[in-house]
């Protein structure tokens, strides 16, 4: 279980985590139709690699924040505000996001290994996302920052992350439709997981 449960919380996290379209698994999709599986796997390998660097950082920031305490109180509190604002965003505020053009060539034959690595180094959001997920899974006694869980967590959401996609590689016309519907309501569902979240972390914070 030392191994076996923070590999499978990685992998179910990030799985979550990237499931819906963006930048790097709609440019795999893009790669697959217009220059086959291979070299959109290619590019997902390069994107997958920065992620597994950027989930090792957090995970080691997020140690070192925990052996803190004073810290973790100043970041929940700093945490509801910031939920509050990407709630009040993402529901009154926030265009209906455009349709995402997958029939536009991707320029260049360059080597998609090193693309992926690229886009993926602009995506700095995995960082503090898992900083706060690998922080909430110690709190709930699921994970310890020790050698093993945290090799074992950081493999999981490599896996997950590449898993997803390989899914928009292989079957993106099939779930074209369903990425299409997400897409109209994204705004909905990011405004209630930050919704969520805020009352979550006010709740801990009024009765811990």
């Amino acid at each position: 279980m030392l191994f076996f449960l923070p590999l499978v919380l990685g992998f179910c996290i990030a799985f979550l985590a990237v499931i819906l379209p963006g930048l790097i698994n709609m440019t795999a999709a893009k790669i697959s139709t217009q220059e086959g599986k291979n070299v959109a796997i290619s590019f997902a390998v390069g994107a997958s690699v920065i992620i597994f660097f950027q989930t090792f950082i957090a995970v080691l920031f997020a140690r070192f924040i925990s052996n803190h305490q004073e810290i973790v109180s100043t970041l929940q509190e700093i945490g509801i505000f910031v939920f509050s604002l990407l709630s009040i965003y993402f529901f009154w505020i926030a265009k209906k996001p455009k349709k995402i053009k997958t029939d536009s060539k991707v320029k260049g034959k360059s080597n998609r290994f090193f693309l992926g690595i690229l886009l993926s180094t602009l995506n700095l959001l995995p960082i503090p996302f898992y900083v706060f997920a690998s922080m909430s899974l110690a709190a709930s006694g699921y994970f310890s920052f020790d050698k093993i869980p945290v090799s074992s967590f950081v493999v999981g959401v490599v896996c997950g992350s590449f898993t997803v996609f390989y899914i928009y590689i292989v079957a993106f016309k099939k779930i074209e439709k369903k990425t299409e519907f997400l897409m109209r309501n994204i705004n909905t569902i990011i405004g209630s997981v930050t919704t969520f979240m805020a009352v979550l972390t006010l709740f801990k914070l009024l009765y811990k």
